[in-house]
């Protein structure tokens, strides 16, 4: 992956509200109606079934039916800037490539899972503060063979619904915290955003996990959701819903980031596998959408040793000529970055303000304008305008509020005595 800082670029969770497993949307195997799914729905585990789970509302930009969206006008310059020819390639699969897993892992914990710190070392005002449910054998993009690729770490707590990602991720050594190149915090019971120029643990801005090919949905007969895909060269702008670029170029035979493929109607899949077909009416139905730099037409999904390497490499067949670029909205570039609202924090308190070191406090807070809340240290990603802590120590508590338009950012002290 490469990625540019927003600095650079412009110019050039434990909740503390019940659930009761309410969550996202899920469709039926036909793409109707809805089931029960919910966020409490999932297995827990590396690699786990979502059991029929779909990531974020339906409204969300990934769940998005595109089928009948009218074709970009821009659609044959950017195939042709692609290349034509470039073949489609499962960046996925069973057993390892170069000692390493293929594809990117993620893992379903519970609300038990305890939160613990992270350390953000190349993105850090770009970031959601931790701590994050981040277990200890958390499975790492890449391992279990060393390297110096994106060692993104997913983890979606199904207890709470929120979904934690990071780019750049190493796990905790002798006395020390996870540490990550940024980290980014995703409420998959709503439809939001990162902050414009923002990075996440993609390039473009974008979450990962709702976009990863996944086996269980394949072995279930249908996948209800846009895939994440990569190509070797990108503009140096977005379109929605990413809210990032990678890239110096301003070639307008170049993809942003944020644009969507679509697999041609008019393409016949009948002559592949079963498995194939489930993938490739996901591209006809969903598309897929532009995520990282990374190598041409790759689409992204999670390694699993029941995929079969030599039914997906079948896959390859289909050239970036049998999809069409559908219809972009704004192009954002350092030129026209969106404004509006940001969040506005009226009040952050705590209650009482000094205590015993057993004693627990209630933090309260007022805002405007937020999409989401993240309180550091000890709470992590909340809903609402109050959760319960139990101190120990004196301890400064950071509430940040945060829309596509900002951050705001707010302290209050408790006094153990």
């Amino acid at each position: 992956m490469f990625r540019l800082s927003a600095l650079l670029l412009s110019i050039a969770l434990l909740s503390g509200c019940n659930l009761s497993g309410n969550g996202g949307t899920s469709k039926n195997g036909d793409g109707t109606g809805t089931t029960t799914a919910t966020c409490s729905s999932p297995a827990t585990g590396a690699g786990a079934s979502l059991n029929g789970f779909v990531p974020f509302p339906a409204s969300n930009a990934w769940n998005q039916d595109i089928s009948a969206s009218a074709v970009d006008p821009n659609s044959a310059t950017i195939i042709n800037g692609i290349g034509s020819t470039a073949a489609v390639h499962a960046d996925f699969g069973s057993g390892l490539f170069s000692g390493s897993k293929i594809g990117i892992p993620y893992v379903v914990v519970d609300g038990t899972q305890p939160l613990v710190p992270v350390t953000i070392n190349a993105y850090l005002n770009e970031s959601d503060s931790g701590p994050m449910p981040i277990p200890a054998n958390a499975p790492i993009e890449g391992d279990p063979a060393p390297g110096t690729g994106d060692r993104h770490v997913l983890v979606f707590n199904k207890g709470n619904c929120f979904l934690y990602e990071m780019f750049g991720a190493n796990p905790p050594g002798t006395n020390t915290n996870w540490t990550a190149d940024s980290a980014a915090v995703w409420d998959m019971m709503a439809t939001s955003q990162r902050v414009y120029t923002f990075t996440s643990a993609d390039a473009a801005g974008l979450p990962i996990f709702p976009g990863l090919v996944r086996f269980d949905e394949v072995a279930a007969g249908k996948i209800s959701h846009a895939l994440r895909f990569t190509l070797s060269q990108t503009r140096a702008a977005f379109v929605a819903p990413a809210s990032h670029w990678a890239s110096f170029s301003s070639d307008p035979a170049l993809a942003p980031m944020g644009m969507r493929m679509r697999l041609k109607a008019s393409v016949d899949v009948s002559g592949y596998s079963p498995a194939n077909q489930v993938i490739l009416k996901a591209l006809k139905q969903y598309g897929m959408i532009l995520a990282d730099n990374g190598s041409a037409m790759y689409i992204s999904g999670a390694p699993d040793d029941r995929w079969d390497n030599n039914d997906l490499h079948q896959l390859g067949n289909l050239k970036a000529s049998d999809f069409d670029i559908i219809q972009m909205g704004t192009m954002i570039t350092s030129s026209n970055i969106p404004s509006g609202a940001a969040p506005s924090i009226g009040s952050f308190t705590a209650t009482p303000a000094s205590t015993n070191s057993t004693g627990t406090v209630t933090l309260n807070w007022t805002a405007t304008n937020a999409s989401y809340f993240v309180i550091s240290p000890g709470v992590g990603a909340v809903r609402g305008n109050s959760v319960t802590v139990k101190p120990g120590v004196t301890t400064s508590y950071t509430l940040y509020a945060t829309n596509q338009y900002g951050r705001a950012i707010a302290t209050v002290s408790v006094v153990v005595q």
